[in-house]
C-alpha cells in the first residue's frame, strides 16, 4: 500500500479531536502542537549529505510543520539511527547548532542501531505552543479565499538534480535541498490572518490537492503566477515544462495558505515584518461534480494535472 492507504488505515485509531482525524500534519492538544517526521538515507537525503546538513534538515522539516499551525517550537524528541563514530559525532554537533538556531531544547529520545550496511534512517517529534487564535488547519480552506504561497518553489528539487549531476550546480539550490529554512516566524504572524495553512513538503500541487480534498472545495492555481528564483531561471528556461516540473519536486518547506479577499493588506503586511515575499496564486472554489481538486491554468489557458502531482512514499 502507498502512504496514503496506510494513513487511512490508521484512522480509527486516531479518536482523539486532537488528531484532526490525521487529516493534518500535526495534533493539536491542550494548547500544544506535536508532529512527528522522519528521514531515510536515499529517500530524504543522499548518502554523501554532510552528516551536520542530515541533521539541520531532520529538524528544519519537523519544524516546518510547527510553522504551518504558526506554533512557537519548544523542544523535539530524537530517533536516532547509530553509526560510526565520525559520522554520529558530526552528526551530534550539527544537531546542537540547529536547535541554538531555532531556539529549540532537545527534550529526550531514542537509539538504535541497525544492521550493518543499513540505510540511515531518523526521526525527530517536534513540540510547540499553539498561537492565541488557534493552529490553522488545512481543512480550513473556503470557497472564494485567496490561495497564497511563499517564498519560492523548486529550488531544493533543482538542488537535488544538482548532486545527482543532472544540472549544472548553484549554491542556492543546493542550500535549499540541504538546507532548509522553516518558516516559523511567518506561520505565528499569519496565523492569525489565514483559513487554512500547511507547509509544501512533496510538492505544491500535491499538497494544495491534500488541502482541497480535505477542506471539500478545489484549489485554482495560476501556474504562471507561481514564484520562481533568479537561481532556478539561470539554469531552467521560464517555461511551462520548468514551472511544472517545480510544482511537483517537493522539498521546498515554504508556506501553503488560504485567506479571505479582504486580508490581503495585513497578509503582504504580515510577511514583509518577517522579511519573506508571500505570493498569491489562485482562489478555492466550489467543487464540481468531478470532485476535482485541482484545477490549473498557464497564461490564460487550462492546464492537465500531472499523473504524479508530487511526491508520495
Amino acid at each position: 500500500m502507498n502512504e496514503a492507504d496506510f494513513i487511512d488505515r490508521m484512522r480509527d485509531l486516531a479518536t482523539d479531536r486532537a488528531a484532526r482525524g490525521l487529516a493534518d500534519d500535526t495534533a493539536v492538544w491542550e494548547g500544544l502542537v506535536l508532529t512527528h517526521d522522519m528521514i531515510i538515507e536515499g529517500v530524504h537525503f543522499l548518502p554523501d549529505d554532510p552528516p551536520a546538513d542530515v541533521a539541520w534538515k531532520l529538524v528544519a522539516v519537523n519544524l516546518s510543520d510547527l510553522a504551518a499551525k504558526g506554533a512557537t517550537p519548544v523542544g523535539v524528541l530524537l530517533g536516532h539511527s547509530l553509526g560510526d563514530d565520525q559520522w554520529d559525532t558530526a552528526f551530534a554537533e550539527g544537531l546542537g547548532h540547529a536547535l541554538r538556531r531555532f531556539g529549540v531544547t532537545l527534550l529526550g529520545g531514542d537509539t538504535v542501531r541497525g544492521p550493518a550496511g543499513a540505510p540511515r534512517g531518523f526521526g525527530l517529534t517536534a513540540i510547540g505552543r499553539a498561537p492565541p487564535s488557534g493552529a490553522p488547519a488545512r481543512s480550513g480552506a473556503r470557497v472564494g479565499d485567496d490561495i497564497w504561497v511563499s517564498g519560492s518553489i523548486g529550488n531544493a528539487g533543482l538542488g537535488l538534480s544538482m548532486l545527482l549531476g543532472e544540472v549544472e550546480a548553484n549554491e542556492t539550490c543546493i542550500a535549499a535541498y540541504r538546507r532548509p529554512q522553516p518558516q516559523v516566524m511567518l506561520g505565528q504572524a499569519l496565523a492569525p490572518h489565514v483559513h487554512a495553512m500547511m507547509d509544501i513538503s512533496d510538492g505544491l500541487l500535491i499538497d494544495a490537492g491534500r488541502m482541497a480534498a480535505a477542506s471539500d472545495c478545489t484549489m485554482a492555481l495560476d501556474i504562471g503566477a507561481m514564484p520562481l528564483s533568479a537561481a532556478l531561471l539561470a539554469v531552467r528556461p521560464d517555461i511551462l515544462d520548468t514551472r511544472m516540473a517545480a510544482a511537483t519536486a517537493g522539498d521546498d518547506y515554504q508556506l501553503l495558505f488560504t485567506a479571505d479577499p479582504g486580508e490581503g493588506d495585513a497578509i503582504r503586511a504580515a510577511a514583509s515584518a518577517v522579511d519573506v515575499i508571500v505570493t498569491p496564486l489562485g482562489r478555492a472554489e466550489a467543487m464540481d461534480a468531478d470532485g476535482a481538486a485541482l484545477r490549473l491554468s498557464y497564461e490564460g489557458r487550462p492546464v492537465a494535472v500531472p499523473e504524479r502531482p508530487g511526491f508520495e512514499h
